[in-house]
């Protein structure tokens, strides 16, 4: 079974809705409330990546339930300037904006898997999974 949910970006706001659908989705599926506070982290620099850049974009929840595995699966897009190198965003310390540079490795560090794909122009969507053990 999947469960699927999303949060348009568009203000401050729906960066606290973004994290709170998750946050429920996660307890839902079970996850402890470690892992919640770790998926709702991830959640939140997503969408704050979208408002800060792209200015509108989408978080997309899918809570996954299957007899083998349960995992939420976050999918941030955005039709924004696109990341022009995807390898040194992934780098600690290294920020565009001027901030601590934690963002984006830190979700991958916080989620047990993610994938970016981004084009110069048209935007990026970034998927991140979190694994129920």
């Amino acid at each position: 079974m999947t469960i699927k949910s999303s949060v348009e970006i568009i203000t401050e706001w729906d960066i606290v809705a973004a994290r709170q659908l998750g946050r429920d989705e996660a307890k839902a599926l079970g996850f402890d409330t470690v892992d919640q506070a770790r998926i709702t982290t991830a959640i939140s620099e997503l969408a704050r990546n979208i408002y800060l850049y792209a200015r509108i974009g989408v978080i997309e929840i899918e809570r996954v339930e299957t007899d083998t595995e349960k995992k939420i699966i976050v999918i941030a897009t955005d039709q924004g300037p696109g990341i022009e190198d995807v390898r040194k965003v992934m780098e600690d310390g290294y920020s565009t904006s001027g901030g601590l540079g934690a963002g984006l490795p830190g979700v991958n560090r916080l989620m047990n898997n993610m994938v970016i794909q981004s084009v110069m122009g048209k935007g990026t969507t970034i998927r991140a999974e979190k694994w129920l053990r």
